[in-house]
């Protein structure tokens, strides 16, 4: 949803950085995977126990499927908006390491509310403590662009310092739309979730408008 940000990467030949690159991957794809542990079918059943277990599961197999793609498509948002922000750093300090750990450790969680979010999907808790996450998570992404932007673009006016701060808006905008469904799933959860696609066209016109701005 965010636009591309173009940059070097100073990173490329840094061993420590090469490993924490890695360990990102690596939990990244593994919260991926486990998003579909909880779609299962108890092992060794007889054949009448195993159509009745099937018969079970398959009503719920939408609320999995939705849950799930959702989720499966922040998360591979959140992984590329992620390698943008290390790449592009030329050195790390214990409170960017410390930061991006913190990410790490959230997205690791995200399986959780994906499953409490498609088993209780009517219940306004589910739908806060997934929103939470969300917006936790692009929270840590914010301030990480904030506290490198200078480090990373010395030049405020360079055209690569600009889109980077139409990507800070950007994220910025996730954490205030998931921030706000919170209170507002305990109105309505519909209303709270269908408020989350507003994060396209606020993507849109925030990058719009501020590349306009750049170009005057």
């Amino acid at each position: 949803m965010t636009e591309p940000v173009a940059g070097k990467h100073p990173h490329e030949n840094d061993p420590g950085a090469a490993r924490l690159l890695v360990l990102s991957d690596g939990i990244y794809a593994i919260a991926m995977t486990l998003l579909v542990i909880n779609v299962a079918i108890p092992a060794h059943l007889e054949d009448a126990a195993f159509h009745k277990a099937l018969g079970d599961a398959l009503p719920n197999l939408g609320a999995f499927a939705l849950s799930f793609a959702l989720s499966f498509a922040l998360i591979s948002g959140f992984w590329r908006d992620h390698r943008r922000i290390l790449t592009a750093l030329p050195t790390e300090t214990a409170v960017v390491t410390r930061l991006i750990l913190l990410g790490l450790g959230l997205v690791a969680l995200l399986p959780f509310p994906t499953a409490l979010l498609a088993e209780y999907a009517s219940q306004p808790e589910a739908v806060a403590l997934y929103a939470g996450a969300m917006a936790a998570i692009h929270a840590v992404h914010v301030t990480l662009l904030l506290l490198t932007q200078r480090q990373v673009h010395p030049s405020p006016t360079s055209s690569a310092a600009a889109a980077r701060r139409r990507f800070t808006a950007q994220l910025a905008s996730s954490v205030l739309i998931f921030g706000l469904s919170i209170p507002l799933a305990f109105v309505n959860t519909k209303a709270a979730m269908w408020f989350w696609l507003t994060l396209i066209p606020a993507h849109y016109l925030l990058g719009h408008h501020l590349r306009r701005l750049s170009q005057q």
